[in-house]
């Protein structure tokens, strides 16, 4: 049997429905942590779902930051005006304004597909080449250079990098935590980050 109060506090920690929190903890058998969990998977699931919706509406969001010595501009799409007028998605942008105002290091991209070939092969080859200095065998150092490109690519990547305010959280699963929370698609599509003398 699981408490009211129990679902209470899941509902407060998540911001999810009354019912899904219950669902949850009875899934999980009353445990909130592994419940937390269970509502984000669940969360990922329900975006994964909206991912092809066209999302054509949405809000240009600015950040300034250190007495005004860094600026962010961010432009994230959802699919209708409504969504894009509420409290939850004004929030969103706002958080994503200060993750690529605080974060670092800075994303470069918003995603990893939009890293060129080129770049990935420039790390890679630099990383083949440290790790040779380590005289390991070869397979051993593939392995080596592909974690450190997957490292490399969480940390110039807005959406895989780790939220500043939960470093438990990643940028994607904030998105997708609002997605099914808003019940639409919502796409960061681009950014731009000025810091003063650079």
């Amino acid at each position: 049997m699981v408490s009211v109060g129990s679902i209470k506090e899941l509902r407060e920690k998540t911001g999810a429905g009354m019912m899904d929190c219950k669902v949850a903890l009875v899934e999980t058998q009353g445990s909130l942590d592994q419940a937390v969990e269970y509502l984000r998977k669940k969360g990922l699931a329900k975006a994964s779902k909206k991912a092809d919706r066209e999302t054509s509406e949405g809000l240009i969001g600015s950040y300034v930051h250190f007495g005004g010595k860094i600026g962010v501009l961010v432009e994230v799409n959802c699919e209708t005006d409504f969504v894009a007028r509420t409290t939850e998605f004004h929030e969103l942008v706002k958080d994503l304004s200060m993750q690529i105002a605080g974060a670092n290091p800075a994303p470069r991209y918003v995603q990893r597909q939009e890293v060129g070939a080129d770049v990935i092969e420039n790390e890679r080859a630099i990383y083949m080449s440290q790790a040779r200095e380590l005289k390991k065998p070869e397979e051993v150092i593939a392995l080596i250079v592909e974690g450190k490109i997957d490292k490399f690519l969480q940390d110039i990547c807005l959406l895989e990098q780790p939220y500043i305010k939960d470093p438990t959280v990643k940028i994607k699963d904030l998105v997708a935590e609002k997605i099914s929370k808003l019940g639409e698609n919502i796409r960061v599509v681009r950014f731009v980050k000025y810091q003063l003398g650079r």
